[in-house]
């Protein structure tokens, strides 16, 4: 492949992930972005329990079960002409450390927000990451067929709230049972809402005067706010910056309602004129850019048993740099060994379809033996190099976990190692063989006895600890003396380094005081 075609094929690219503060609307909107793209004929109902018809992405039974997302998946199709990939993040905040993965292998984000409720909590939470890391932000306000806070209190929330200026691309006509529509500034275009949810779109001329225009269809108060809110945009809102957009500094706004669609083709419209495609990421040998003709690529998230029928486990692979082709023999910088990817695959929630190829912005789904690790670096040359690690976060909350039936122990290890790989618990064994967990939500340890049970078989016997916080000792020697003279219990994680484990801060403040030459550090990662 020539640099001209293997750019046009980055050009046509878009990948992003979507976050919310949970019932924001996140999995609605990616259901109808993929039935816009073709990809599905109806849309499940992820609030109806007794409903057969679940969300596209939600596909672990826990998930159907309990209407939340709890892992990230991968949705690949194709609109206009563009390659779509979304990666819908879980929504539940003890899945942040998921989420957070998911974010490193984006190349732009979509924000929603609730009208009524503004910017919560979570949304808070995953807007610093990607602030931190300079990506582009999208936002998409929601539920606009409800009644909810004024636009213009909205923006001056993102400002104040998140730190990032706002352009609103579109305007809404109303609120709630006034809601009529909205105006898009860019393209000087309305977009009537109607119940048989339609789109019908008006474009308006230099000669058109909207005022005129929306007399008979709105009230008089909502066609009064209308013109002072645009007059006041017009005046005194931030110019659209282009530049900032792509540094992550300023967010394009759009109103919307996704439950009924509305909004959500001109979104993607425009979304797919503003958005990134790859982009040079840094690595440990300075910046690589898509096009770079060797293919390279990282491993950010790992699932296992995503098909029941296989009991398999699926290495997800974003791809940064050069053509990836199926059979191709690449090298894995952290034990500098070839691989041959033989059996690759793309996704469509829990479907999937063997491919020949893809390219940088393609997540690719590498069947995995347990030969990859989470933030893994695979090179096609074997001058490895790597795109730094991926984060970990502390546990908070740990317990003490054995099978029930002791002739089931093979298959217990089996599990625990297999989910502790997956980043979806962390694992520690005691001096005396015990497994206790760490989890950085207390819903985790729901869904990995769930997923034991379903899984492996293994019915789970789980004692609570009252411990809160793990860390890291950085000289392994200094844990022989601890265990003989802490009363703070010190254990091994999945790497057999040492870690102690603390009740609460006032004890980790004592240790601390007690043992002023002993270094503990927050993160396994920060050992390496």
């Amino acid at each position: 492949m020539n640099q001209k075609q293997l750019q046009q094929e980055i050009q046509r690219r878009k990948t992003f992930a979507i976050i919310s503060h949970p019932d924001a609307g996140k999995t609605t909107l990616t259901e109808k972005l993929l039935l816009l793209g073709g990809a599905i004929r109806t849309a499940g109902s992820v609030k109806s329990r007794k409903s057969e018809k679940f969300a596209t992405s939600d596909w672990m039974e826990l998930e159907k079960q309990r209407g939340i997302s709890v892992t990230s998946s991968v949705m690949q199709f194709t609109y206009q002409d563009y390659k779509i990939n979304i990666l819908d993040t879980p929504g539940h905040q003890d899945f942040s450390e998921d989420t957070y993965r998911t974010l490193m292998a984006v190349d732009s984000v979509v924000m929603i927000i609730d009208v009524a409720k503004g910017v919560e909590p979570q949304t808070i939470k995953l807007f610093k990451v990607c602030k931190d890391r300079g990506i582009p932000i999208f936002t998409f306000i929601n539920k606009l067929d409800r009644q909810g806070k004024e636009p213009l209190e909205l923006f001056e929330e993102l400002e104040e709230v998140l730190g990032i200026e706002t352009y609103p691309i579109n305007y809404p006509i109303g609120m709630g049972q006034s809601f009529r529509g909205v105006y898009d500034r860019m393209d000087h275009k309305i977009e009537w809402y109607n119940e048989k949810r339609e789109r019908q779109t008006q474009v308006l001329t230099e000669d058109d005067d909207l005022t005129e225009i929306l007399k008979g269809v709105a009230d008089e108060g909502t066609i009064h706010q209308l013109e002072e809110d645009l007059m006041l945009l017009d005046e005194a809102g931030n110019p659209f910056d282009f530049e900032a957009v792509k540094q992550g500094k300023q967010t394009p706004v759009f109103f919307g309602s996704a439950v009924s669609s509305f909004g959500v083709p001109t979104f993607l419209e425009h979304y797919l004129k503003m958005a990134p495609y790859p982009q040079a990421r840094e690595t440990s040998i300075g910046k690589v850019t898509p096009d770079t003709e060797q293919f390279s690529g990282f491993v950010f998230k790992i699932q296992a048993n995503m098909n029941p029928a296989h009991r398999d486990r699926i290495a997800f692979l974003r791809i940064c740099s050069g053509k990836f082709e199926r059979g191709m023999t690449v090298w894995l910088d952290r034990t500098k060994k070839s691989v041959k990817l033989a059996q690759p695959q793309q996704f469509f929630a829990d479907s999937r379809e063997i491919i020949d190829d893809a390219y940088p912005g393609d997540i690719v789904g590498l069947y995995d033996p347990g030969f990859y690790q989470i933030g893994d670096s695979v090179c096609e040359s074997k001058e490895t190099f790597n795109y730094g690690e991926l984060p970990q976060f502390p546990p908070e909350h740990f317990a003490k976990v054995r099978a029930k039936n002791a002739m089931k122990q093979k298959h217990f290890l089996k599990g625990v190692n297999q989910l502790a790989q997956e980043g979806a618990i962390q694992i520690y064994r005691t001096p005396y063989e015990e497994t206790i967990l760490g989890v950085v939500g207390q819903l985790q340890f729901d869904v990995f006895v769930y997923r034991m049970k379903a899984e492996y078989g293994v019915d789970l016997d789980m004692q609570r600890m009252p411990h809160q916080i793990a860390k890291w000792i950085t000289k392994p020697e200094d844990a022989d003396e601890l265990r003989k003279s802490s009363n703070n219990l010190v254990v091994l994680d999945h790497q057999e380094r040492p870690v102690i484990i603390f009740e609460n801060d006032f004890s980790l403040r004592w240790f601390e005081q007690k043992h002023p030459d002993i270094e503990l550090v927050d993160s396994s990662f920060s050992l390496r």
